[in-house]
């Protein structure tokens, strides 16, 4: 009787053992079920041109704001708006009264110099007297020379007439000047560049240039000027760059994108899926893989091309990144590996 009884004892244990061993290996495998799966791949480290696109306006070569030195009647513009104009061209006769006055009153101070001349020369005259009337002559003619400027605008540059703020017969008064005339081949880009990358801005370096405007059109510029100095503010330096512009396809005022390169960096380069914003502020990071887990690792982008990410910092050469499932995922929370 007691060894039926030890039996049963045996066999209720053995059958406890089993259910309990069975319950415990289809909770592991529950667990095993619920863990996070993700993508990963391998990253790597590889050459990245250093490019940084920087926005500007364009600018004209020179520009030249035509006015007479003094108030007075506007006689005729001879130009309109959109106009080209050469150097030397004449643009606007003022009113002449007073340039003729002066005319006349060179002519008599003329006979009056020759007049003491032929006396100082019989001694009827003194030096003094001579250099005296040769003077009022001297200042005449500069007058002169300077009403003639004054009263026929000549263009000092070749361009094209972009502001006309007068008629003719208007009373020119000093306010606006009479014509605005613009030199546009070249035309110019001012551009603030970074501080950090002062040493690397070379003058006649290349650059590209592309302007909304024309989309898929790449122009090529080159820096004709760096500023010696940084603005303490903004801790940006100005760089002039000049571009080609013969066929006056781009003018002054429009909008346009300069891309500059400083040089090749090797640097990390990522999938862009592999990137993560985090919420409620514009820092990036990315979860790496390592041996069943994650780990949160905060990066500093670079460039984008096409679907990558160049990273400043926070992965190393020959890790691996998740690139999907990032959704559940937590610092430190094991996953598994889709298949």
């Amino acid at each position: 009787m007691n060894k039926i009884k030890l039996t049963g004892i045996v066999l209720l244990a053995i059958i406890v053992g089993f259910t309990s061993c069975s319950k415990k290996e289809t909770k592991d495998a529950a667990v095993v079920n619920e863990l996070p799966t993700v993508r990963v791949q391998q990253v790597l480290e590889r050459d990245v041109d250093q490019l940084e696109e920087f926005t500007a306006s364009v600018q004209p070569e020179i520009k030249n704001s035509i006015a007479p030195a003094t108030p007075g009647r506007i006689r005729q513009i001879m130009v309109e708006i959109g106009n080209r104009v050469e150097k030397g061209q004449k643009l606007v006769q003022m009113d002449v009264a007073n340039l003729s006055n002066s005319e006349t009153q060179i002519d008599n101070l003329k006979k009056n110099y020759k007049r003491v001349q032929e006396l100082f020369n019989v001694g009827g005259a003194s030096q003094q007297e001579l250099d005296n009337v040769k003077l009022q002559l001297d200042v005449a003619q500069t007058n002169l020379k300077n009403l003639n400027e004054n009263t026929f605008l000549i263009s000092p540059i070749s361009g094209i007439v972009t502001a006309r703020n007068y008629d003719n017969g208007d009373m020119y008064s000093g306010q606006m000047p009479v014509l605005t005339i613009m030199s546009i081949n070249p035309v110019k880009l001012m551009v603030n560049v970074s501080e950090s990358n002062y040493s690397q801005v070379k003058q006649g370096m290349n650059v590209d240039v592309k302007f909304d405007i024309f989309p898929g059109e790449t122009f090529k510029g080159k820096v004709s000027l760096i500023y010696p100095t940084i603005d303490e503010r903004s801790r940006t330096f100005g760089v002039e760059v000049k571009l080609s512009n013969n066929n006056s396809k781009i003018r002054p005022g429009m909008f346009a994108r300069v891309t500059m390169g400083f040089g090749i960096a090797k640097h990390v380069v990522v999938p862009d899926q592999s990137i993560v914003k985090q919420s409620g502020s514009g820092s990036r990071f990315v979860f790496v893989y390592n041996n069943g887990k994650v780990e949160y690792r905060p990066v500093e982008l670079g460039r984008r091309f096409d679907n990558e990410y160049e990273l400043i910092s926070g992965v190393n050469s020959g890790e691996e990144v998740v690139v999907s499932g990032q959704a559940k995922l937590t610092d430190g929370a094991e996953v598994k590996l889709a298949k």
